[in-house]
């Protein structure tokens, strides 16, 4: 590799002024990551007050109903993947790999998802702040008629929730858990 070929680095091999910025922007972008984790709470409370300024914002504005639609196109995604276990059940055979347990006797597997808590929140989040950007650029807002988008995306959802479901259903899994099962002692 020639010189100045890698990230970050100018034509003399000293690392660029801008290559250093961005890479300590992301550091500390990282760290607040990494401290906001243990706090579901608060994470998901920001993230629904981000929602309800966009919406504020469009509703004021009365227009990016394509990039509102979207936007709830990529959050119902989201859902399904956190709903969706990581492994899916319908595509293995009886010999491969792991599987939920199917009867009373099987041993317990914990429900494992395809997209954890933590990374459905970065994503719902991270495509709030992008809608909320493309909110200041006329571009993006398209004239529609919003009622057949909200009627549109009222039948995706139930839609593809009672698809989901039925598959929850057929393979008999959960994927909300409160914890640890406890049994009483008879005594």
């Amino acid at each position: 590799m020639s010189e100045g070929d890698s990230v970050g680095e100018s034509i003399h091999g000293k690392p660029s002024t801008i290559g250093s910025f961005f890479t300590r922007v992301g550091q500390i972008y990282q760290s607040w990551l990494d401290r906001s984790t243990p706090f579901s709470i608060g994470r998901w409370g920001v993230t629904l007050s981000l929602t309800a300024i966009y919406m504020i914002r469009v509703y004021i504005l009365q227009g990016w109903y394509i990039v509102t639609y979207a936007l709830g196109i990529y959050h119902l995604n989201l859902f399904i993947a956190f709903l969706s276990p990581k492994v899916d059940p319908s595509m293995l055979d009886e010999d491969e790999g792991p599987a939920l347990p199917t009867k009373q006797n099987e041993e317990f597997r914990p429900f494992i998802r395809r997209l954890p808590e933590f990374k459905f929140w970065h994503s719902a989040t991270k495509g709030i702040v992008i809608a909320m950007i493309c909110t200041f650029f006329e571009a993006f807002n398209v004239p529609v008629f919003w009622p057949i988008l909200v009627m549109y995306f009222i039948m995706l959802f139930c839609i593809t929730m009672k698809r989901q479901i039925k598959h929850m259903v057929k393979y008999r899994y959960l994927p909300f858990t409160h914890g640890k099962r406890t049994y009483r002692e008879d005594t």
